[in-house]
């Protein structure tokens, strides 16, 4: 039985067997499952996680900030240094878990290029 897709994400499991063998680095998958075999490479991850992240985070962080403006009225370099990095590490440390999550997913869906049928 595969393990919830979740866990690819949060643990770097393998969506076949489970085992931790998904990632090789923080975000960059390995080329296969240590345990079972099963061949990462023959996923298309893309760039998927990155733009769908970058527009949620991007969407908070630009109304945390206008509520930040608003009440406190900090100076600009003050919004720089407050926002540019905690945008930065919010996107870069969910990154490896969405990265997982769309692969599992794909994997449990059979997920493949679409391709016109010839009738």
């Amino acid at each position: 039985m595969s393990p919830p897709p979740i866990l690819s994400g949060t643990k770097g499991a393998c969506p076949r067997c489970g085992a931790p063998t998904l990632f090789r680095s923080f975000t960059g998958f390995a080329e296969k499952c240590g345990a079972c075999g099963l061949d990462f490479t023959r996923f298309n991850v893309g760039d998927g996680p990155v733009v769908f992240l970058t527009l949620g985070i991007g969407a908070l962080v630009t109304g945390l900030a206008l509520w930040v403006e608003f009440t406190f009225q900090p100076g600009l370099l003050i919004h720089a240094l407050l926002w540019i990095p905690i945008t930065a590490a919010l996107v870069i440390l969910s990154l490896r878990v969405s990265k997982g999550l769309l692969l599992a997913l794909e994997y449990r869906n059979r997920a493949g290029e679409g391709r016109i049928r010839s009738e």
